[in-house]
C-alpha cells in the first residue's frame, strides 16, 4: 500500500471527527512530490505548510488538523474574524469566491474550540448582497448575522501603520482591530495587477479604501505595508477551485484542484500556492510575485518553501 493509500485508510477510520490525536497518528506518513524530491517527515516534526486534496470542507478540516488542530490557533474566549473571498457574485465554480463549504468547516472548527465569537466579514467590491449568500447561506447554522459584507464607512477606524513604508494609514473595520484571531481563507485565484489573489492581497478586504492603493502607492508595496498591520494567525488557501486566468472577477480558466493549503505564515502560503498551479498557462515562481517577494524581503513570512517542512494528505 503507498502513502497515499495509508492516508486514506487511516483517515476513513478518524474523520468522525478527525481530532489532533488523530492526525498524530500518521502525522510521519505522506511525501511530497510537486516540488520536486519527495520530503518525509518524522512523527513529531512541526509542520509548515499542510497541503491536502480532497473536498473542500474535509480537506479544510485535515489541513488544520496537520497543523495542530484549530485550538492551536483559537483559545476559549476569543473573538475571532474570519476573512474568505466574498466579493462577486459568481458562485464557488468560477473561482471568484471562496467555496462555501470551507468557510463553513472553518467557522465550525473555530467554536469548537472554544471561540466566544466568529464573524465572518469582507468589503466587497461589488454592493451586491448577494456576493456573500452563498457564505451566508452555508453558515446559517451558527448565526444568521454571522457572515457580513461591510459597506459602511463607520465600522471601519482610520488606523497607523507604524512599519508602513508607503502606506502609513488606513481604515480598517473596527471588528478585525477587536478580534484576539484574524484566519484569512482566500480562495487561490489570478489578478491582473498584481498576478495572484491570496492571503496578502486578500487583505485589502479588511479595508475601506483600496483604491487609494493601486493609485497613490506602488501596489505591491502598499500591500506588504498592510500586510505588516494585519498578520492573519492562520491561513487557510481554498484552491478547489483555480482562477488561474482573468482575475480576480472572471470569468477565466478555472482548474478544478480540490486543494486546500494551511500554514501560520502568509507568504509560505502564498508562495506555495503560486508553485502549485499553473498561471496564464505557464509555471510561476514566488519571487516573480512582487508583493510575495517584498514580503519575504521585509521579513514578514518566507517565500522559500523548499527549505519549509510541508506535510501532504489525501481525504
Amino acid at each position: 500500500m503507498n502513502n497515499n493509500a495509508w492516508i486514506r485508510a487511516v483517515l476513513a477510520r478518524e474523520m468522525a471527527p478527525l481530532t489532533r490525536r488523530a492526525f498524530l497518528r500518521y502525522a510521519g506518513v505522506g511525501t511530497l512530490t510537486w516540488l520536486g524530491a519527495p520530503l518525509w517527515l518524522p512523527g513529531e516534526t512541526t509542520v509548515d505548510l499542510a497541503v491536502v486534496k480532497g473536498a473542500g470542507d474535509r480537506a479544510c478540516r485535515a489541513a488544520v488538523g496537520l497543523l495542530g488542530g484549530m485550538e492551536a490557533f483559537v483559545r476559549p474566549g476569543d473573538k475571532v474574524v474570519v476573512k474568505p473571498n466574498m466579493s462577486f457574485n459568481r458562485g464557488e465554480a468560477s473561482g471568484t469566491t471562496t467555496t462555501p463549504a470551507v468557510v463553513r468547516e472553518v467557522v465550525a472548527m473555530c467554536l469548537e474550540a472554544g471561540a466566544k465569537r466568529v464573524r465572518v466579514l469582507d468589503h466587497p467590491l461589488r454592493k451586491d448582497e448577494r456576493c456573500i449568500e452563498g457564505v451566508r447561506e452555508s453558515c446559517a447554522p451558527f448565526g444568521r448575522d454571522l457572515v457580513q459584507g461591510l459597506w459602511d464607512r463607520d465600522l471601519f477606524l482610520e488606523t497607523p501603520i507604524p512599519a508602513g513604508r508607503s502606506l502609513k494609514q488606513t481604515s480598517v473595520m473596527r471588528d478585525v482591530l477587536a478580534a484576539e484571531r484574524l484566519i484569512a481563507v482566500p480562495t487561490a485565484k489570478s489578478h491582473g495587477a498584481t498576478g495572484v489573489s491570496l492571503s496578502l492581497k486578500g487583505m485589502m478586504g479588511l479595508v475601506w479604501n483600496r483604491s487609494v492603493m493601486h493609485w497613490r502607492h506602488d501596489l505591491s508595496e502598499a500591500i506588504v505595508d498592510l500586510g505588516t498591520l494585519l498578520k492573519p494567525d492562520l491561513v487557510i488557501v481554498d484552491a478547489t477551485y483555480v482562477l488561474s486566468t482573468e482575475g480576480p472577477s472572471g470569468p477565466g480558466r478555472v482548474l478544478q484542484e480540490n486543494t486546500v493549503i494551511a500554514a501560520r505564515d502568509m507568504v509560505a502560503a502564498d508562495a506555495l500556492t503560486v508553485q502549485l498551479f499553473p498561471w496564464y498557462g505557464r509555471r510561476m515562481q514566488p519571487r516573480q510575485v512582487g508583493h510575495i517577494r517584498l514580503a519575504h524581503e521585509r521579513g514578514l513570512g518566507r517565500m522559500d518553501v523548499e527549505n519549509l517542512a510541508v506535510k501532504q494528505a489525501v481525504v
